[in-house]
């Protein structure tokens, strides 16, 4: 055969005459995005995806049916191509109706694949699940014991009956992996010799460590504490998060050759400056560990005291010697979240008579997990909700009463709840031996002076964690909007490490949101879903728990875990991982919203024994009908309707079964999508 030579992006490169730009490119190491061709059928030119620019032509040709002419020079990402083909793909968006990703995955901070995991504990492979988890969290035992899980707020399981119970499916297999002879341990890339210091070893350092040692670089932590764990160890109680767990984990990061220098004092023993110079980069983790201050009169009297103070105290010095203070006293709390739950079950473990949480709007309001509401109700904890401190009142320069203005509920603030209001001339006196302030936390600034700050007192950074200063990254409570979740913590880490990544090796950082496809779904849409009751967590009684701080929850049993992970809807695209639709979208950043207007609601149609057809994914590129019609000399597939409705299905509303199907598979081998899956693929196999 004839050889000819054209020029793609001014590299020569050989062919053959009558072959076509696409398969030239493909052989020469270019890739041009296509979705509607096969080397083995005939070229279809449906998609538009393939559009590139020919020297000398006025149009942009398809490549994947335009025959190569030597001596052409073709442009693949010229501007005008590029435009071209991000509305090509804007086009097919505009009626590609499904999950990309599931609800849970893009309400959880740190993106930790719940589907996956979740699907991966059904089958009992819980090492492969925690592998899964570990991408993006490296410490599921612990999380999943102590995360308010917004994950399951999300849960489209939630219009059947209840969310699954995704936290605790984490927490069962991650303790399955941690407590085995051989826990999982991730594989890490060959040593980059690039140092990074981390100050601070909270949930937020250690994950960005591990992610920075998985990639080959040398990570030294500095904590000025005596242990890591930041708020995990010293702000969550034992009976919550067990230190073994937190210890087991943290062993494992260790492990993988990260550096754990314990009481070393930022600011102290070590500075900003210095390590800038010793180390390639520096993350920043410090974490909040100063509680707000209530604001009434009386706040700075003996006998006040932070909330995360009373925590710290009682995890470093251990109950027994925190219980001879408040013994038998009585004592209140400010605050409605979960470090002023933490604080009130602490204090009534440490024997205190009466533990008020004092709250200025209702328990329906309190930003607390409800499960800790519930469980503080339950060990005695006394709810003065509607109450607000006006004043703190002392006898001799010691605590000894708690004024409360009563409030009520005005018209919703600027957060869209109803702000509380004072109540004229009600009041309310409680006699209270100590009290606690748990309504937020600050950072201490001491030692970042050369950082800038936000207004609100917080390390400022841009998208990729990035402070004012080359190569210092920040993450954590101590960051931007302030103290938050582990798990946020954690997410965060994940992306600086993948920023520090880069800006060690040169690399120019670009964070982009990926693009995704989101469907609504109603009632209506899950009506024929069998009700599953959610599985309820073994937990001791509040007898049993009152006097000590041993573990509540007592864990789930391989029967139930497994029970409860059947009850995942699989909401997100199984093809995901493999969708071109959305790597072509991602790389010219289409708008899956450009153009508006209906989507079809098909449905997807399960009656052949094997595939599971979803029109809804369809973007008729031809592909099944033709490798079905050119390769098995089968026509299972065909084009139905005109116009918008158009859709690529079985003629005559029968099932691919009736339609001659013969089980070869090849339309799932190339439908670009997921709109064609075999009925036991499941999307986290990647």
């Amino acid at each position: 055969m004839s050889e000819i030579a054209i020029y793609i992006n001014g590299k020569e490169c050989k062919g053959t005459v009558g072959q076509l730009i696409l398969s030239i490119a493909t052989e020469n190491g270019f890739e041009i995005p296509s979705m509607c061709h096969d080397d083995r059928v005939k070229p279809y030119g449906s998609c538009g995806v393939c559009l590139v620019e020919a020297e000398g032509l006025p149009r942009l040709v398809r490549a994947c049916s335009t025959v190569a002419m030597d001596g052409m020079k073709i442009w693949t990402h010229s501007e005008r191509a590029l435009k071209n083909r991000k509305a090509a793909l804007e086009l097919l968006l505009s009626d590609h109706d499904g999950d990309c990703r599931p609800p849970c995955v893009l309400a959880c901070p740190a993106q930790t694949d719940c589907q996956g995991y979740t699907g991966l504990i059904g089958l009992g492979k819980y090492k492969e699940a925690v592998a899964l988890m570990k991408e993006k969290l490296p410490l599921p035992a612990s999380i999943g014991r102590v995360c308010p899980h917004p994950c399951e707020e999300e849960c489209r399981r939630e219009l059947v009956e209840e969310p699954v119970s995704l936290a605790f499916l984490k927490y069962f297999a991650a303790d399955k992996d941690l407590f085995s002879d051989e826990p999982y341990r991730p594989e890490i890339a060959e040593s980059t010799d690039k140092r990074v210091a981390i100050i601070g070893g909270g949930p937020g350092g250690l994950s960005a460590a591990y992610f920075l040692r998985l990639k080959g670089h040398d990570v030294t932590i500095f904590e000025g504490l005596e242990k890591m764990g930041g708020m995990l160890r010293y702000g969550i109680p034992e009976y919550r998060l067990p230190k073994e767990v937190l210890d087991k984990e943290i062993d494992l990061i260790k492990e993988l050759g990260v550096t754990l220098k314990n009481n070393v004092w930022f600011n102290k023993d070590i500075m900003l400056e210095q390590l800038r110079k010793d180390y390639n980069a520096v993350l920043v983790s410090v974490g909040a560990w100063n509680s707000l201050s209530i604001g009434c009169k009386g706040e700075e009297l003996d006998g006040v005291y932070g909330g995360i103070d009373l925590l710290l105290d009682v995890a470093q010095n251990g109950e027994l010697v925190t219980k001879q203070t408040f013994k038998d006293k009585a004592v209140a709390v400010v605050g409605g979240g979960n470090v002023a739950m933490d604080c009130c079950r602490t204090l009534i473990r440490l024997g205190a008579d009466k533990v008020y949480i004092i709250y200025r709007r209702t328990r329906n309001e309190m930003p607390a997990e409800e499960i800790e509401i519930v469980e503080a109700a339950e060990e005695g904890v006394i709810f003065k909700t509607l109450r607000n401190p006006n004043e703190i009142i002392a006898q001799n320069g010691k605590v000894t009463q708690i004024r409360l203005q009563v409030m009520e509920l005005g018209e919703p603030d600027a957060s869209g709840r109803r702000a509380p209001v004072a109540v004229s001339g009600q009041e309310e006196v409680l006699d209270v031996d100590a009290i606690f302030a748990a309504i937020g936390q600050k950072t201490v600034p001491d030692g970042f002076e050369e950082i800038e700050f936000t207004k609100q007192g917080t390390i400022g950074t841009n998208k990729s964690y990035q402070t004012n200063l080359p190569g210092v990254f920040a993450v954590g409570d101590a960051v931007n909007d302030g103290a938050s979740i582990a798990i946020a913590a954690i997410g965060a880490a994940r992306v600086a490490a993948e920023a520090m990544d880069k800006y060690m090796s040169g690399e120019e950082i670009v964070i982009q949101e990926p693009v995704l496809v989101r469907r609504t779904v109603t009632e209506d849409d899950v009506a024929s879903t069998e009700k599953m009751s959610r599985v309820k967590m073994p937990h001791l009684t509040p007898e049993e728990r009152r006097s000590n701080f041993n573990q509540v929850n007592l864990g789930l049993s391989e029967e139930v875990a497994q029970k409860e992970a059947a009850r995942c809807l699989e909401c997100g695209c199984q093809d995901y991982f493999d969708c071109k639709l959305i790597k072509y979208s991602d790389e010219c950043n289409a708008d899956p919203e450009k153009f508006g207007g209906a989507k079809h609601k098909r449905g997807q149609d399960k009656r052949h024994e094997k595939i599971v057809l979803n029109p809804d994914k369809c973007v008729l590129c031809g592909l099944c009908m033709r490798v079905c019609e050119e390769i098995e000399d089968i026509s299972a597939f065909g084009l139905v309707g005109r116009g918008f409705d158009t859709v690529m299905l079985p003629a005559l509303g029968r099932s691919l079964t009736n339609a001659g199907c013969n089980n070869c598979d090849k339309c799932v081998e190339v439908c670009p999508t997921g709109s064609i899956l075999k009925q036991e693929d499941r999307y986290y196999v990647k």
